[in-house]
């Protein structure tokens, strides 16, 4: 199945994209929008050109697992990118994964301008591996 992710930002959204096995997730875009409804027609459109069966959406989880405002707003898009996609859409713990692809961005050497437009499609790509390893980990069961 190929499993697209979201990681939603106030500016910019990253966007990853699974192969077909789900074994490998690949950084696609990022997308620059700060309208709700146009981000969530944005996505919709990647899904359908990226041929997704399912839409993973980051969760920016407090660090002691509470959910905070950013978290309810996030929780609110991903309502919306399911209703438009008619995708089913799964919210998975995003905790730290920006500072994940910033490390992943040194090692590389990634700076100034360029690592400003990867830096949301590397965590998108973090999140969708976390994701793909939980369900490698429960095959067979409905995840």
């Amino acid at each position: 199945m190929i499993i697209m992710s979201v990681d939603l930002g106030k500016a910019r959204t990253g966007i990853a994209i699974s192969d077909k096995n789900e074994s490998f997730a690949f950084p696609k875009t990022v997308i620059t929008e700060y309208n709700t409804d146009r981000l969530v027609e944005k996505i919709r459109l990647l899904s359908k050109e990226y041929e997704a069966e399912m839409i993973v959406v980051g969760l920016p989880k407090n660090m002691d697992g509470s959910l905070g405002f950013r978290a309810e707003e996030c929780s609110i898009i991903a309502e919306k990118i399911k209703e438009a996609s008619s995708l089913p859409v799964v919210m998975w713990d995003e905790r730290c994964t920006t500072v994940s692809a910033h490390t992943a961005l040194n090692f590389t050497d990634t700076r100034g301008k360029k690592r400003k437009q990867v830096v949301d499609a590397v965590a998108a790509v973090i999140i969708l591996e976390d994701y793909l390893a939980f369900r490698k980990n429960t095959e067979g069961k409905n995840v």
